[in-house]
């Protein structure tokens, strides 16, 4: 029987059955997942659990068992205080690299960046949570010029890539920051093969069937890297030549997935279905290809229906009501209908709210 991609990932990835309960559980299986759309995000992690609230994401968020910052590619992440440590010692190296021409843009160099990383650790520690704009002050009285957004910015995720802060609890809506060695006191600390090794195999185990073009793009790893980490892994995982490409996925895993009929998601922008694949064709409807579904969604989510890509989608909200846009780039069944009116009252029991539905 030909391989399903779309259907197995889903089932990997724990949107076609989902089996978690807690919000956590789901960063502890895919180790990290894109976050830059905060309340996106949380929608991500509450579709791979049962019956999550944006309330659970949240409190989970607030107690520091679930962590925000700059990791990897490098762009928002929410990962676990148990993975947070390795995830960022093994990353970082890589993205500094990359990074190294706009540091200099920005006139920063490893010099300043221990002295802002002192004015850091001195202005948070003790178990202080300061917004973005009080850490920016604190870098001044430090004698430094925070300068303009993208300066300061720089001078933020070089303080994560180096350990130093992560997220603290949000102040209202405002985003704080903590110092790592006080949020995540008990966070693991592997070594470069052993964190190598972790990343991999939680990478093709949840979203495998995947390349390893896939992987590189997504962990933000050097190609060398990438194929060390398949060495390491070696029988845990097994290969699979569909349509002349070699794909990964776990060797304890069936080829076959439970197959749904007309199972909808609304999916939030930059998820993992998505974000984690270099080639995202095997989620596209088959009228559409990789650039043209992205042209066609420009600010909506994607409406995905049996695994692929037919639509876009957003929300209004307020106090007590969402209303859901729905904008289908086909044509669909009765039953596809109605199965995304379900995730749209999946995703209203998500938030709490009252369901207004509306097909664009």
């Amino acid at each position: 029987m030909p391989i399903n991609i779309p259907n197995l990932r889903l089932h990997n990835q724990h949107l076609l059955t989902p089996t978690l309960k807690d919000p956590v559980d789901v960063l502890k299986s895919l180790v990290a997942i894109q976050a830059q759309d905060y309340y996106g995000a949380k929608w991500a992690i509450a579709q791979r659990t049962i019956r999550c609230r944006d309330s659970d994401v949240e409190d989970a968020f607030t107690a520091g068992r679930i962590l925000r910052l700059h990791v990897m590619r490098p762009t928002w992440h929410f990962v676990s205080a148990d993975d947070i440590r390795w995830l960022v010692r093994l990353t970082a190296p890589r993205v500094n690299t990359v990074s190294r021409h706009y540091y200099g843009k920005a006139e920063l160099s490893d010099a300043i960046f221990k002295r802002t990383n002192r004015a850091l650790t001195k202005a948070l520690e003790g178990g202080r949570h300061l917004t973005r704009s009080e850490l920016r002050e604190a870098i001044k009285r430090a004698g430094i010029e925070p300068g303009d957004s993208m300066r300061f910015g720089y001078i933020m995720i070089r303080a994560e890539l180096d350990g130093v802060v992560c997220s603290g609890p949000r102040r209202n809506k405002q985003f704080t920051y903590a110092l790592l060695d006080e949020r995540a006191p008990s966070a693991r600390e592997l070594e470069t093969d052993e964190a190598l090794a972790e990343l991999t195999e939680r990478y093709f185990t949840t979203r495998g069937p995947a390349t390893v073009q896939d992987f590189v793009w997504w962990s933000g790893l050097t190609i060398s890297l990438a194929k060390r980490g398949l060495e390491i892994v070696g029988k845990k995982l097994r290969s699979e030549v569909i349509d002349g490409s070699t794909f990964s996925l776990s060797a304890r895993q069936p080829t076959t997935a439970r197959r749904t009929t007309n199972q909808a998601y609304l999916l939030p922008a930059y998820d993992e279905y998505y974000i984690a694949y270099k080639d995202r064709t095997a989620g596209i409807h088959s009228d559409f290809d990789q650039k043209t579904i992205a042209t066609k969604l420009v600010f909506d989510a994607p409406l995905v229906v049996n695994g692929r890509a037919v639509g876009g989608w957003n929300r209004v909200s307020n106090q007590s009501t969402v209303t859901v846009h729905v904008r289908p780039f086909v044509q669909l069944s009765k039953s596809e209908r109605n199965a995304v009116d379900a995730a749209a009252r999946s995703y209203a029991a998500f938030l709490e709210r009252d369901l207004k539905i509306e097909w664009l």
